[in-house]
């Protein structure tokens, strides 16, 4: 039966000179209700009125025609009409997900380490450790008047960013986009946050606060938009400014053309947006507090949770919601418009996807670079910071101190790993398969507070991937490191690896002898101690030198990184049962962490995750081509690390060898090929069955709403979600249990059949 008949209507924002349209998609499901009847809203690339009216009527006929609703119907839809209207009324009727990576690699092909004498560099880091400022060494941008990349003591580096060192003598760049469905949620999770503050009777600063800054940190409309207009917003964002910022008084970024943007148009945007957020909180509040009639309910946090979600469902559905998003997207792509130099280009529905440059200017390229790249308070208002998800630059870069020569390298940095308050927590997958590529592993740590929970947690991951041998350490701020007991350069490294010391051994009780030996060793060649790398580096102070000598021995390490052999030389045996065992620990390990934070088991030390957390997770789950994650709940990486982790135990334990003992190098190295093939099928294992066969279940859980809609999507989640992607094993068998098994039995045979064993 077909669905409702909807028709569409135009739209010209504010400030845009161009039309858009707007209709509810008769086939796409809207996000509050999970029913058909999504809001769309599009640029039509059309200033003229007459032609917009046309492109209106043709979509109408589309929508008013049920035999075109089907994506079957589309050639036909593309004989008919104009092909922007069916590039609008298909889009994403069929799942697609965008390759990024290789979207930068048709502008800037990276040399493959195999192919060439370049080595691929991961650096991993906390937020605030240092890593960005050891790539700004290595490339050799000065750290007063270039300042590329940008660094900051906060949560900087979005993004990705890849920079390869050749010979130019071209600098050149390519920057992909975020897509306009995900960055309109982010939007939308702003508002609504704004919104409930607005009601709560918060004050225009913290309104505005809600608005500009998601709760995540990943996206920090502040920078696109500018901090608003309200007197002393400024406070509450003391994170965005770079301390570099307070200690270079001579640094000015170069100012924008006066005409580019004009913040005084924006700011009245912004502080109209605030009254009719208040508006709708006001409206929308008042109404729900009325239809829900909960006066009666004991627990005030049930309540409270009821309300808060209930009212973001209305916010989804609400006219004036939708009003003001459509707005803000609008000011937001103003701050394409502007792009003086480069060449944007865009996708069939009008929005971008990426924007290349090519110069031999090099401070014209840092300029050009700096827009989407920077987090200079200075620059606030006009940054597209906040919207790439990918940075590739190449030229002839070289570090100051190593006198001309460029060493062949490709510099690869992303996201701090954060502040995880485990040192068992999982990596994200994306994360996983960056060390899976990268030739080196660089973790860069603060000397001050060495080797907390998060640089840990790599470390676990990169020994039981079999990916220890590309592990490089180096500790920053080691001029720091400071006390009456260490008057030495050797005193303060000894009091440095004594941090070391105990987190090998903790390494070594959960993840057996192998680990702690494997990375001990990886450690005691292969530390390099920093100091001062903010500042220019020369040959003048004894500390420089230090600190030049470290770097030169760690290029060194780099270049002789070596591929790992193929083929084991000895094939090790193990016993089918102890495999399901691993399984089941895996399986209990994963739900144990779960049920906890889905608040379904209360467990001391792990507390229940706020609903708009677990219902942010589902819906980036119910989306293909977006995360696999949010912010710090990833279960399809806990999975895999479930799995990872219990199969590395195993491994180590072989029943026995056929053909001569090897000795202990030679274990470890068949050892680490297993957990290397072992970590990539984990990975596709994982995401198969947590995310692909669950896309359904993760959409029902999305969509609950109502009384008790939050315990509901908990229960979907546990129960036909994790029950059905990993059920324990046990001495009761069903087809859901055997599927599991055999899955994971089928990967593990051909893994180890791959290196003999």
């Amino acid at each position: 039966m077909p669905g409702k008949i909807y028709t569409a209507s135009l739209s010209r924002s504010q400030g845009r000179t161009g039309w858009s349209v707007i209709f509810r998609h008769p086939i796409r499901r809207d996000e509050a209700t999970g029913q058909p009847g999504l809001r769309i809203r599009r640029g039509l690339s059309t200033r003229d009125d007459n032609e917009a009216d046309k492109l209106k009527l043709e979509l109408n006929e589309l929508l008013a025609n049920p035999r075109y609703w089907d994506v079957a119907a589309r050639p036909e839809a593309e004989r008919r009409f104009d092909r922007r209207v069916v590039d609008i009324f298909y889009d994403k009727m069929v799942p697609e997900e965008t390759d990024y990576f290789g979207l930068r690699n048709q502008i800037i092909a990276l040399p493959e380490s195999n192919e060439s004498d370049y080595r691929h560099v991961l650096l991993l880091g906390t937020t605030g450790a240092g890593k960005t400022t050891i790539v700004r060494q290595l490339i050799g941008t000065d750290p007063k008047k270039e300042r590329f990349p940008s660094t900051s003591t906060a949560k900087c580096t979005i993004h990705d960013t890849e920079i390869l060192l050749d010979e130019g003598p071209y600098y050149r760049a390519v920057v992909t986009f975020v897509s306009s469905d995900e960055l309109r949620e982010y939007l939308n999770e702003c508002i609504s946050a704004a919104v409930l503050a607005a009601y709560r009777g918060a004050p225009d600063e913290e309104v505005l606060r809600r608005l500009l800054n998601h709760v995540n940190q990943r996206f920090r409309f502040s920078y696109v938009l500018g901090n608003g207009p309200i007197s002393g917003f400024a406070e509450f964002d003391d994170e965005d400014v770079d301390e570099e910022e307070e200690n270079q008084a001579d640094y000015e970024p170069e100012s924008p053309e006066v005409d580019e943007i004009d913040l005084g148009i924006t700011n009245e945007i912004l502080k109209s947006t605030i009254i009719e957020l208040r508006d709708i909180a006001k409206k929308q509040g008042e109404k729900l507090k009325n239809d829900l009639q909960v006066t009666t309910e004991p627990d005030q946090r049930v309540v409270d949770e009821l309300f808060e979600e209930e009212l973001d469902n209305l916010l989804r559905e609400d006219e004036a919601f939708n009003a003001v998003a459509d707005q803000l997207m609008d000011e937001i792509e103003k701050r394409f418009d502007i792009l003086e130099n480069g060449e944007l280009k865009f996708t069939k529905q009008g929005w971008p996807i990426l924007w290349q440059y090519k110069t031999q200017d090099r401070k014209a390229f840092i300029k050009a670079i700096t827009r989407f790249s920077s987090n200079n308070a200075l620059l606030f208002g006009r940054l597209l910071t906040p919207l790439v998800n990918g940075v590739r630059v190449a030229g002839p870069f070289s570090p100051l101190w190593l006198d001309g020569k460029q060493p062949k390298i490709v510099l690869l940095d992303g996201e701090g790993l954060g502040h995880t308050p485990r040192s068992t927590a999982a990596i994200s997958t994306a994360l996983s398969r960056r060390i899976e590529k990268a030739d080196t592993v660089l973790l860069v740590d603060n000397a001050v507070q060495p080797l907390q929970a998060a640089p840990v947690s790599v470390m676990r991951e990169i020994v039981s991937s079999g990916n220890a041998s590309k592990l490089l350490m180096c500790f920053t701020h080691f001029e720091m490191v400071k006390g009456d007991n260490l008057r030495s350069q050797s005193a303060r490294v000894q009091h440095v690896l004594a941090s070391a010391e105990n987190v090998l051994a903790a390494i070594g009780e959960e993840l057996g002898p192998l680990a702690e030996r494997t990375l001990r060793k990886r450690l005691e060649t292969n530390l390099y101690f920093f100091s001062g790398i903010d500042e220019r580096l020369t040959h003048k102070k004894k500390s420089e030198k230090r600190t030049i000598n470290q770097f030169h021995l760690l290029l060194n390490a780099i270049s002789t990184i070596t591929e790992r052999p193929q083929k084991a030389p000895a094939c090790p045996v193990y016993d089918r049962a102890n495999l399901v065992l691993a399984v089941k620990a895996a399986a209990e390990n994963f739900h144990n962490a779960w049920l906890p934070i889905l608040g379904l088991k209360p467990l001391p030390g792990i507390h229940k995750e706020h609903w708009t957390r677990i219902k942010a997770l589902s819906r980036r789950l119910a989306t293909p081509g977006w995360s696999d994650e949010y912010d710090t709940l990833k279960p399809v990486a806990d999975l895999r690390k479930q799995l990872q982790d219990q199969i590395y135990l195993l491994i180590q334990n072989p029943v026995s060898w056929e053909g001569d003992e090897p000795t202990d190098d030679e274990k470890q190295q068949i050892y680490e090929m297993l957990a290397s093939n072992i970590s990539k099928r984990m990975l596709k294992l994982a995401s198969e069955r947590v995310r692909i066969q669950r896309h359904q279940d993760w959409q029902n859980a999305y969509y609950q709403s109502g009384r008790g809609s939050t315990f509901e999507r908990a229960k979907i989640i546990a129960d036909q979600v994790y029950n059905q992607a990993a059920p324990v094993p046990d001495v009761t068998p069903s087809p859901d249990r055997n599927q599991f098994l055999r899955e994971v039995s089928l990967e593990v045979e051909e893994a180890f059949a791959e290196v003999g064993a």
